[in-house]
């Protein structure tokens, strides 16, 4: 049977800005844009809405001289506006080809807020759109707030779609705007439009106020809808729009008779990029995404895994280049253990492994995050074995920061038996402890790894008696590597993370 093909449209640069706080640069926006159609292979990019900035302009002007260099011009949109043509104006000189031209979807808007009748709306949309393809551009419509349209005014929705699809557009779009509809009324509304309109494209364009943004989609997929408006990451206003990652996955796997040409395996790599450029963290526990979803946690489900899966369902996290992993803490159970151990290389008997389990779980007691890099020094700790040989060790030190004067530290460090003091002043405690460190090992004639990224946090779970987890990157010339120290003072807790760069090294 020959599958219904959906297009993704992706509205992550013009829809997720919206989110607070957020605003990609040019250079941003240009790489969001090229790896959604490159790589994460969306249909269709909404990248910014016209007449919004310069530097907007400027942005818009940049992908499409990219997208006109590469093929990909007709797969760009900006959202317009019916202003006589002003939107036009500005998308002509950045080189734009498709508007998505943002109407009035309800009777509720259009009389408050555009304060017009129905009549002299369409006309004036008549002559944008006219506009727009003298000039070679093509035209696709928004019906704002069409979800609350035809719950409160459908006949004027039905007068709406009547006019449309008489003009010259190529698409339909859909919003939710308020985010109110439930799946019931999604899959009701676009079945009713899409019998009476049955060769009419029509997108769907969810918002996630209720966290209903995901059910709707599927509704609206289930219902016939053309296309599918998402976010990476579900960014947008106020509770953000449906989310990427999520809407493809229960595309996939719960509507069968469709097709899209996502590329799953690029969805994380994509969402971390959005991430970072953002600045807007993805929660852990968020679907397909979020740094949790794929770690068991408790002993249980691991000794599950290894008896023929039990507990995995069809969103393995392979599929979106992820792996799955096995957490240690205070649930951990000898599974957990042996799953870690697995992926470092290691294999303990019963006994030994007993004991680093209920190790792993008294330190999950006292609130700190056990990696699995962890567990060679918790095997060394605990069995005082020669799996993990400690080769340097920090014996003492004392940190001093008095006002008016620079802190300091004198340190005591035994390398390979050899035991050196030093004394340094620095910028900081940690700055002077590093100085004095610095000078242990140029005694040896050896230079410490770069200290490139430095990151202080409370482990989740935490309170105001917390340890914090002090996560150091560092650089040396064939690698980079992170070591993490947890204690309740900040400062102990990075010497600690050093300590285990020093035995790495």
């Amino acid at each position: 049977m020959k599958r219904r093909k959906i297009e993704i449209m992706d509205t992550t640069l013009r829809d997720g800005e919206q989110t607070s706080g957020v605003s990609f640069s040019i250079s941003e926006k240009l790489t969001i844009t090229q790896l959604l159609l490159e790589e994460l292979m969306v249909d269709r990019v909404e990248i910014a809405s016209a007449r919004v900035s310069d530097g907007e302009f400027q942005a818009v002007k940049s992908i499409m001289n990219w997208a006109q260099d590469n093929g990909y011009a007709e797969r760009i949109e900006v959202l317009s506006f019916v202003d006589n043509g002003v939107s036009i104006d500005w998308m002509i000189n950045a080189g734009v080809k498709v508007q998505n031209l943002l109407t009035k979807g309800s009777m509720n808007h259009l009389t408050h807020q555009l304060k017009k009748t129905p009549e002299q709306h369409f006309t004036e949309i008549r002559h944008v759109v006219d506009l727009a393809a003298s000039h070679g551009i093509a035209t696709n419509v928004y019906l704002e707030d069409w979800s609350n349209g035809m719950r409160n005014s459908p006949e004027y929705v039905y007068q709406f779609l009547d006019f449309l699809t008489a003009q010259n557009v190529n698409r339909i779009l859909l919003p939710d705007t308020l985010g109110i509809l439930t799946p019931g009324e999604t899959r009701t509304f676009i079945s009713a439009l899409l019998e009476k309109y049955p060769e009419v494209h029509f997108d769907f364009h969810a918002h996630n106020d209720y966290d209903l943004g995901t059910a709707n989609v599927l509704e609206a997929v289930q219902a016939g809808i053309a296309g599918l408006h998402l976010t990476v990451n579900g960014m947008g206003e106020r509770a953000g729009n449906a989310a990427m990652a999520s809407a493809v996955a229960v595309i996939k796997d719960f509507a069968k008779e469709v097709d899209i040409q996502i590329r799953e395996s690029s969805i994380y790599k994509v969402s971390k990029l959005v991430e970072t450029f953002s600045g807007v963290r993805i929660p852990s526990n968020k679907p397909i995404v979020g740094d949790n979803v794929f770690t068991q946690t408790a002993g249980i489900h691991a000794d599950g895994d290894n008896k023929n899966n039990l507990y995995f369902n069809d969103l393995l996290p392979e599929r979106f280049g992820r792996k799955r992993q096995y957490a240690l803490g205070k649930t951990s159970g000898k599974a957990n253990i042996e799953k870690n151990l697995q992926e470092l290389g290691l294999k303990l008997n019963d006994a030994d492994l007993k004991k680093v389990t209920q190790r792993v779980i008294e330190l999950g007691d006292k609130k700190e995050t056990v990696t699995k890099e962890d567990l060679p020094y918790i095997i060394s700790d605990v069995l005082d074995s020669s799996l993990y040989e400690e080769k340097v060790a920090v014996q003492s030190y004392v940190l001093t920061n008095a006002m008016g004067l620079r802190p300091s530290a004198t340190i005591s460090v035994l390398i390979e038996g050899e035991k050196f003091e030093e004394h340094a002043q620095g910028d900081g405690q940690f700055d002077a402890f590093m100085n004095a460190l610095t000078s242990v090992y140029g005694k040896k004639e050896r230079t410490l790894p770069k200290l490139i990224d430095y990151a202080v946090r409370i482990a989740p779970g935490s309170n105001s008696d917390a340890l914090c987890e002090t996560i150091i990157t560092w650089e040396t010339e064939a690698k980079i590597f992170i070591t993490r120290g947890l204690d309740s003072d900040q400062t102990v807790s990075a010497i600690k993370a050093t300590q285990k760069m020093l035995n790495i090294i």
